[in-house]
């Protein structure tokens, strides 16, 4: 008889639990879909069509129901991740929600935001700035295994994390093409780690929604691109080494720096390989 390999376990349920949050996903879509249209909560398109936004709830909701049926046959520790990141999920779709319903469209930036909060004129933005802090400051503490010094720069590590995925959240499908292409990087990295299950999961259920953001039949709001954003921050945290996590909150940095002196949109459309990639799957009339 062969020999039983614990990797293969680890490889099988990581794609297990990636064809049940796409499954699941594409059983929430139309549902969740229609619920949003019933309530008016619709925005235009490039083309002048209402449609609906904050779509990317079925993120959470999808990887809720994914854990809710699967979690009693998860070992201790995965059963205590899985509380962290039901949470982090949870905590930063609401933080989106909040301005996907009550954000200024008029302040861009995240020094705009603040900037805007120091003056006494609190944005949407500002707040969830604030929040979202505090929730990665609460979730980093919880998951860190490392000396003290390593609770602020997880932190910061899912704070900007949440922050990246909403930089690039301005054309269709960017913001879910920029979270797949890091995550299968991690995977391709460490392919037997037994807590990617998480991302996996998650990225299962954007593959369920993508088609409808590429095409412009709906869009994912803040709340998907946090919730994306908080995912790859918490994978981040809890996979990474110190000097991979040095290296990857550098790298965060150096896009938020380039995002505010300069349009991420004009530096992507130059570049033709980028440019190719972020129109990948695009509708042709789509800018």
């Amino acid at each position: 008889m062969p020999e039983f390999d614990p990797n293969d376990v680890n490889t099988a349920r990581t794609v297990l639990f990636f064809l049940a949050g796409w499954a699941v996903g594409l059983l929430m879509l139309n549902l969740i879909s229609h619920m949003i249209i019933n309530a008016g909560f619709l925005m235009p398109n490039f083309r002048g069509e209402e449609i609906p936004v904050g779509l990317g709830v079925i993120i959470l909701i999808s990887c809720v129901t994914v854990l809710a049926m699967s979690v009693i046959f998860l070992s201790p520790g995965l059963k205590e991740k899985s509380s962290v990141f039901l949470l982090t999920l949870a905590l930063f779709t609401c933080l989106g929600l909040m301005d996907d319903f009550w954000g200024d469209a008029k302040c861009k930036g995240l020094a705009a935001h603040m900037k805007s909060l120091l003056t006494g004129n609190p944005t949407t933005g500002s707040l969830k700035a604030l929040a979202g802090g505090m929730a990665a400051l609460y979730i980093s503490a919880r998951s860190s295994a490392g000396p003290l010094l390593f609770i602020p720069v997880d932190a910061v590590i899912i704070a900007l994390s949440v922050n990246a995925i909403n930089l690039l959240d301005l054309r269709p499908g960017r913001a879910g093409k920029g979270f797949l292409f890091i995550i299968i990087l991690v995977f391709i990295a460490f392919p037997l780690r037994q807590d990617i299950l998480f991302a996996s999961m998650a990225a299962g259920s954007l593959l369920a929604y993508l088609p409808l953001d590429l095409k412009s039949r709906a869009m994912m709001g803040d709340s998907g691109a946090n919730a994306l954003g908080s995912v790859l921050g918490l994978t981040a945290v809890w996979i990474f080494d110190l000097k991979l996590k040095i290296f990857y909150l550098a790298a965060l940095v150096l896009l938020h720096v380039v995002a505010e002196r300069s349009s991420l949109t004009t530096i992507i459309s130059s570049n033709r390989l980028l440019d190719y990639l972020d129109r990948l799957g695009r509708n042709k009339k789509t800018p």
